[in-house]
């Protein structure tokens, strides 16, 4: 669904992103980990149109979407959670939903019943302002925001960042359910374990560069693996 084909990212002469190709296969859940600086968000943010990339090709469904507009790109089907929510704070939670719709001009009903089906918590809380959420709450938030546009893949940067263990699980059971439910999901996260017990291929990226690749299950038995990202 989703091809980067030698991708190359710079921030104002320093390459963060050297090179990588890699594929997002329709309806699995792939992963990109490794540490810091790693490349990670700045790939999401080239896909995501928010940065240009120097050199290299992106193609969602055999498309060229290279060097479009952010929302094009959500227009096409990609959307973004970004890493820390950035939800609105001062707006409600419905009203933070439907700014997830905002290219969209039909019934939004059903993608709402969809959403707060997802997450009770945010239909009870419909009308409370977004900056008053748990933090785990700002979390479903963000992904039910993304779903309003009715994504084809949905990219996701460190969902569980600054969560209690047992939210995190919660977030990780929906990222499943979504998928299920047929969008093909693209993940950085910082907890590898989780990260790859959930997805169906992952990738290693160590300063820019893609060093690694395999099943997730694959990477989580790998012995130098484990001691590398997983300690």
């Amino acid at each position: 669904m989703l091809k980067i084909d030698n991708l190359k990212v710079s921030y104002g002469g320093i390459e963060a992103v050297k090179g990588i190709s890699f594929e997002v296969p329709e309806r699995e859940i792939v992963t990109l980990i490794g540490a810091n600086g790693a490349g990670k968000s700045t790939t999401l943010r080239a896909i995501a149109g928010l940065v240009k990339p120097a050199s290299g090709r992106i193609h969602l469904q055999g498309e060229d979407i290279t060097g479009m507009t952010p929302d094009r790109i959500v227009a096409k089907g990609i959307t973004l959670v970004p890493e820390g929510r950035r939800v609105f704070p001062d707006l409600t939670v419905l009203e933070n939903l439907k700014i997830g719709a905002y290219l969209r001009s039909d019934n939004l009903e059903d993608d709402l019943k969809w959403v707060y089906d997802l997450f009770p918590r945010l239909k009870e809380r419909s009308w409370q302002a977004a900056g008053t959420l748990s933090g785990g709450e700002q979390q479903m938030l963000a992904v039910g925001r993304a779903l309003m546009s009715r994504p084809k893949i949905m990219m996701m940067d460190e969902p569980s960042l600054g969560l209690a263990p047992l939210v995190v699980k919660g977030i990780f059971d929906i990222i499943r359910e979504i998928n299920k439910q047929g969008v093909t999901i693209l993940l950085i996260e910082q907890n590898a374990n989780m990260a790859l017990r959930t997805a169906d291929t992952a990738y290693v990226l160590e300063t820019g560069r893609m060093t690694l690749s395999g099943t997730g299950r694959e990477l989580l038995t790998n012995e130098a693996d484990r001691k590398a990202y997983l300690g």
